[in-house]
């Protein structure tokens, strides 16, 4: 009889979140260039109080990766739960609607199942993706330099006709948090909270920081002492494939940037310093949000999910940005806290189970109990939520295209990284790289080729076979810049 009891209690807390809070409401933080440089993974140097204290009352997992590290492609994966080849798109020239009309989003699932749905700031990397779609919707807004010298040179710049108009890559006005758009951003949200807290709601609030460039307000750089920071080795992979590295472009741009060779090292400071600085500012953004659900009584009910679109180097590999297949890109922080009045929820835990970003949108239509949801690419998450240490999949993937002629793709199981450079048509194997990744982020020698690790490499070609076979070709949907 005990033990009937027993099992019955077992199945009622198992489904006590489904029966309470069968639809919760859904607040995701969504941050733009953020690698897992935050104190509640390890890191000796950021400062993120409020972004720990979520990881205390959630999930953290250490072993997430999104399906391509650039910006357009690895969002329009999160919000449609399709994978950039799925979808054909891999530049961020290509808005996801010029291409798919058919394909159904995120915002557009939770409006059929009667949720209030919320943009604010950079949800898609276009923001005219689904801009019609959402209940509320707060563009992006363009960055902006505050401090009068910058000003000038933004004019001036403008007024020579440069393009892109891009001015320093980093700034420090003392001003306060919305005197920079994340501040705002963090306004709207406390804003509409307030109007939407008797609704149900999914409300994604897009934070860019810490992008390019890293304008934060003064009192965030005050936080760090420059001189602290060390000199990322500028060591490259060894043996690896030519274009396995992008030449950061993006960054080069900036006014106060050189176009050619390495950056010394004071300017390799002060951009570290500033990509910190920029992380406290977010943080302290998350924090204001969060204060506003609970003194509102919404936590209770209210999932919390903060990610970002991809990882990032700040000077490692003599490199700086995304774009490319390596762990550094690919891996990002994703830390999922479920309601409070969940009362199977799982809180100050990890996990290493291999989760990827396309895997959000499955997992919110199970815990929010979506009906006429679509096929997707990924898979719900939810047991690994109920237990961390739940053995998951074998592999994550993601690609990198470089231009139209050649396709990275490339797989990890947790502590070897191998990608395949091919001809995007023949499939054709250009380069090959195998890494290992067992304590370490990084890793500067291409393993590919030697004896000593071939069955390692057999296994990891299977898995990269089983995701991408050579007799598929690879969707291209991406049109010209214009």
């Amino acid at each position: 009889m005990n033990k009937v009891i027993g099992l019955l209690f077992t199945a009622f807390c198992f489904l006590s979140c489904s029966t309470q809070n069968s639809q919760p409401n859904v607040l995701v933080f969504y941050i733009d260039d953020l690698r897992a440089e935050l104190g509640c993974y390890g890191s000796e140097t950021a400062i993120t109080p409020h972004i720990d204290e979520l990881a205390k009352n959630g999930v953290m997992f250490n072993k997430a990766y999104v399906q391509q590290a650039i910006c357009a492609p690895s969002r329009m994966s999160t919000l449609t739960g399709l994978r950039p080849e799925t979808l054909g798109i891999y530049s961020i020239f290509t808005p996801l609607r010029k291409v798919h009309k058919e394909v159904v989003s995120l915002p557009q699932l939770f409006n059929k199942n009667g949720y209030k749905t919320i943009s604010i700031g950079k949800v898609y990397h276009h923001g005219r993706d689904d801009k019609n779609v959402w209940s509320t919707y707060f563009e992006k807004e363009k960055n902006t330099y505050l401090k009068p010298e910058n000003i000038t040179l933004m004019k001036r710049l403008k007024e020579e006709g440069v393009k892109p108009l891009k001015g320093p890559a980093f700034e420090n006005a003392d001003v306060p948090d919305e005197g920079y758009k994340d501040g705002r951003a963090a306004n709207y949200a406390i804003e509409t909270l307030h109007k939407v807290k008797d609704d149900k709601f999914v409300m994604i609030v897009g934070l860019s920081k810490p992008h390019l460039p890293y304008n934060a307000p003064k009192k965030y750089w005050d936080l760090y002492d420059k001189n602290d920071f060390k000199i990322p080795l500028r060591d490259k992979p060894k043996d690896r494939y030519r274009l396995a590295l992008a030449k950061w472009g993006e960054l080069k741009g900036y006014s106060n940037i050189p176009k050619e060779g390495d950056l010394n090292d004071d300017l390799t400071r002060d951009l570290i310093h500033g990509y910190h600085a920029s992380v406290s500012y977010i943080d302290a953004q998350v924090g204001k949000v969060m204060e506003t659900l609970e003194d509102l009584d919404l936590r209770k009910n209210t999932l919390i999910i903060f990610m970002s679109d991809h990882g990032y180097k700040i000077g490692e590999y003599a490199s700086w940005c995304k774009q490319s297949n390596m762990e550094i890109d690919a891996r990002v922080p994703l830390i999922i806290s479920r309601e409070t009045a969940c009362k199977n929820r799982v809180t100050n835990k990890t996990s290493d189970a291999l989760v990827e970003n396309v895997d959000i949108f499955q997992t919110l239509v199970e815990i929010c109990d979506l009906k006429s949801a679509p096929v997707s690419d990924g898979k719900s998450i939810l047991p690994v939520l109920k237990n961390p240490k739940t053995k998951w999949d074998a592999a994550a993937y993601s690609v990198y295209a470089r231009g139209k002629k050649i396709m990275g793709v490339t797989t990890t199981d947790g502590e070897w990284r191998y990608t395949e450079w091919r001809n995007s048509n023949t499939h054709e194997i250009l380069g090959v790289e195998l890494y290992e990744h067992k304590s370490s982020l990084l890793s500067y020698i291409n393993l590919s080729g030697q004896q000593k690790y071939k069955k390692v490499e057999d296994r990891m070609r299977q898995l990269l076979e089983d995701q991408f076979p050579r007799d598929k070709p690879f969707l291209q949907n991406d049109q010209p810049r214009k």
